[in-house]
């Protein structure tokens, strides 16, 4: 069930979600680079910026593109507010992020909650 829950999700994920929320101005987005084809993946995400770093939670943990995308090249860029930042990534499998989502925006965390099956917390260390 689980399966077939995570195919329904990234499907509507890829087709109406993500391309609709990509063109909000004000949409956070990750872009990364395609570890495959080389071009820029941008991805629409949630988080919270603290300092220098950003810190948000994949639904979808390693099965999730973007996370593939960063194993291959962390070099990210982020924006936040209408405004792109480089940075780095890095995967942080001990953090709790059930817990790292009580910090982030409400929304977002309620969306992840209910709809992943491999929470994983990433951090972004922000260059800019």
């Amino acid at each position: 069930m689980t399966d077939l829950r995570d195919r329904i999700t990234k499907a509507f994920q890829k087709r109406v979600g993500n391309p609709l929320t990509r063109r909000l101005p004000t949409q956070t987005l990750l872009e990364t680079t395609g570890r495959k084809s080389g071009q820029p993946r941008c991805t629409p995400l949630g988080g919270s910026r603290v300092g220098d770093q950003f810190w948000f939670v994949s639904e979808f943990g390693e099965k999730s593109q973007y996370v593939q995308n960063i194993k291959a090249n962390p070099n990210v860029r982020v924006r936040l507010g209408g405004r792109w930042h480089n940075g780095t990534a890095h995967l942080m499998p001990d953090d709790n992020p059930r817990e790292r989502l009580r910090s982030l925006p409400q929304l977002n965390s309620l969306a992840v909650r209910a709809m992943g099956t491999s929470l994983l917390t990433i951090r972004v260390d922000l260059t800019d």
